[in-house]
């Protein structure tokens, strides 16, 4: 059955933002280190009977570009996820959310200092806008915040996680024409799973092993290793193979949209005034940052 790219990069944005909700849903329950670990390690379980052959076929390829993969994890798998799971527990999955839509912006700046990209008036324009959005955001359009520099603990974690997830996307840039896509990115979870083992391990020391049990917990997990992990993941490949990187990175602005939805839905939460004005002038922002 085929399915118009525009559907299938719809549909990964509301895969990808599902996990904002099961994230905060399990605030509290389970930590994030362990949660991200949990989510790993189900998405290798999923994946791993596609793509068996290719990664024992490449095992010299993995050890050789050792250096790329390991800094793949870190960043995509590890800091990334681990600051997306802790900063929901200090504010809404909405922020969370419209934070997180600040992506593209970052990796652009990143790539300006880092790669020495080119950077247009236009795109200067939209970075500005996207950053003054966020601040309206964490300061909830209060100057009494900004001067008294009392933001949100969760809004400057997730700032910090999409900082991690811009530098991920600079290696994939660099380095992700070597590896083949699905068993490359198994090979990052794997590693990623490696490092957070510990850290979880850490978490279970300190707050206890998290009670998994209950059915809404199994399905919690089962929802991230399989849908933003695996699903999502197919989708974005299939749609972008189909109208290139440059058009299917707009779709990112869906996130912050869906997870309004789902989390008005779900959690309970309200949208305040100075979420929809901060969110559009970041949309607006990244729009104009990516605009070719």
């Amino acid at each position: 059955m085929r399915f118009h790219p525009y559907i299938l990069l719809s549909f990964a944005m509301l895969f990808f933002s599902g996990n904002f909700i099961v994230g905060k849903a399990f605030e509290g329950i389970i930590p994030p280190f362990t949660l991200a670990l949990f989510r790993f390690s189900s998405a290798i379980l999923l994946l791993l009977p596609f793509c068996y052959k290719t990664l024992k076929l490449n095992i010299p390829l993995w050890k050789q570009e050792w250096r790329p993969l390991v800094g793949l994890s870190v960043f995509g798998i590890v800091l990334f996820n681990s600051c997306l799971y802790l900063s929901v527990n200090y504010t809404s999955s909405i922020n969370a959310a419209i934070v997180d839509a600040l992506t593209p912006t970052v990796a652009i700046i990143l790539g300006f200092f880092l790669l020495k990209e080119k950077m247009t008036k236009l795109q200067l324009c939209g970075v500005s806008l996207s950053f003054a959005g966020i601040l309206w955001i964490i300061t909830k359009g209060s100057l009494d915040v900004l001067i008294t520099l009392s933001f949100n603990a969760g809004d400057l974690i997730m700032l910090l996680g999409i900082i991690f997830w811009a530098i991920y996307s600079i290696i994939i840039k660099v380095h992700s024409h070597k590896f083949p896509s699905i068993a490359g990115l198994v090979v990052t979870m794997i590693i990623g799973c490696v490092i957070l083992l510990p850290m979880a391990l850490m978490e279970w020391f300190i707050y206890g092993f998290p009670y998994l049990w209950e059915w809404k917990t199994i399905l919690g997990i089962l929802y991230i290793g399989i849908f933003p992990s695996a699903l999502a993941l197919a989708a974005w490949y299939k749609g972008v193979g189909q109208i290139g990187p440059a058009k299917a990175s707009v779709f990112f602005n869906l996130v912050p949209v869906f997870t309004t939805i789902l989390a008005i839905l779900f959690l309970g939460e309200m949208v305040s005034y100075h979420q929809l004005i901060g969110g559009f002038i970041v949309l607006l922002g990244v729009y104009l940052s990516t605009k070719k």
